[in-house]
């Protein structure tokens, strides 16, 4: 497996797909660039979600993470992409990211996106 960033988030198969159960995930050191000013955005990640029928793997979670270092974006825009991009790859039960940008100026930001895969059908 690469050890580059990537936009691939691979998966595999739930080892439990006829149980609910909780899988979380802690990305402390997110990195991101203010598309305004090019300046470093750091941000603590949180994960969780139920999965359904297949499961993140984790290194390619990593470096999906890892891709948004030199990229600009805008908190809200970063934390609902990432919400998307999971969605996507694996169609979970549910799912909540907590994008937990630390302070600058004075002000931190805490964008949370959450999906209920009841509540799309």
């Amino acid at each position: 497996m690469s050890s580059k960033p990537s936009k691939e988030i691979q998966t595999f198969p739930n080892p439990a797909a006829d149980r609910d159960y909780e899988i979380a995930f802690d990305v402390p050191e997110f990195t991101c660039l203010c598309p305004l000013t090019g300046q470093p955005d750091f941000a603590r990640f949180t994960i969780k979600y139920v999965p359904d029928q297949l499961c993140v793997e984790l290194k390619s979670l990593k470096l999906y993470m890892w891709s948004y270092r030199n990229e600009g974006a805008f908190h809200e825009k970063v934390t609902n992409t990432i919400a998307d991009d999971i969605i996507q790859a694996i169609q979970p039960r549910k799912l909540t990211v907590v994008g937990d940008f630390f302070v600058r100026g004075g002000i931190g930001t805490i964008v949370t996106v959450t999906h209920d895969k009841k509540q799309q059908a």
